[in-house]
């Protein structure tokens, strides 16, 4: 009988997987350039496992997170090892300070196509805490400043000089929060654009130093 798919099973089952599809032949991307059909074909074949092997919601990932049951809460992201990064729904300018409101799932891979042979190597495979995926640099600065005593127009001029999206309400609110709760250090690189454009390149090297996020490394 299938178990309920727990926070501590999925972070197992995705280095599981992670481990068993580098091992096969993926002959239908041969030749596949394009990093959104790989990293959708790597997202399904990995939402099939845990449909497979436990009680899970798969989500509508064009709508809404892939994983959206309360006690999962996660978004699967594919990207690939020569730029790794992805895209997410903008929702709004808080997510970089306090952040994305859901944990993440990385996969990291390196696809190789050899004659009739093509291979998904895994690089890492990383789960970020929703309380680590506020943007880094932002967070520790700002946590700087509180612990400096800044003031809170100090605040709103950092957040106009780092161009958080916003007008001059947002920043009052946002500096009124700060003040009032210290952000957790965040450890993503968010971009502004029309979607927020999330870097991973160092929070898949922080080797498991940090509380809140998991790193598998081959």
């Amino acid at each position: 009988m299938k178990s309920v798919l727990t926070i501590h099973n999925l972070i197992k089952e995705a280095e599981t997987f992670c481990n068993f599809m580098s091992e096969e032949n993926h002959s239908e991307l041969l030749g596949v350039t394009d990093g959104k059909a790989v990293g959708t074909y790597i997202e399904h074949r990995f939402q099939q496992y845990l449909l497979d092997n436990y009680i899970v919601t798969i989500g509508n990932s064009a709508k809404g997170i892939d994983l959206p049951e309360e006690n999962i809460l996660t978004d699967i992201k594919v990207t690939s090892i020569t730029q790794p990064q992805s895209s997410c729904p903008f929702k709004n300018a808080r997510q970089k300070i306090y952040g994305l409101g859901y944990n993440l799932l990385v996969f990291v891979y390196d696809k190789q196509d050899a004659g009739s042979r093509c291979s998904i190597h895994f690089t890492h495979c990383t789960f970020i805490d929703k309380r680590r995926t506020a943007d880094f640099t932002i967070t520790r600065r700002l946590r700087e400043m509180i612990e400096d005593g800044a003031y809170k127009e100090d605040i709103i001029g950092f957040l106009e000089d780092r161009n958080v999206p916003g007008d001059e309400i947002v920043y009052d609110d946002l500096a009124d929060e700060i003040l009032k709760f210290l952000p957790e250090q965040g450890y993503l690189t968010i971009s502004n654009a029309l979607q927020w454009r999330l870097k991973y390149a160092r929070v898949i090297s922080l080797d498991n130093k940090v509380d809140g996020v998991i790193n598998y490394e081959w």
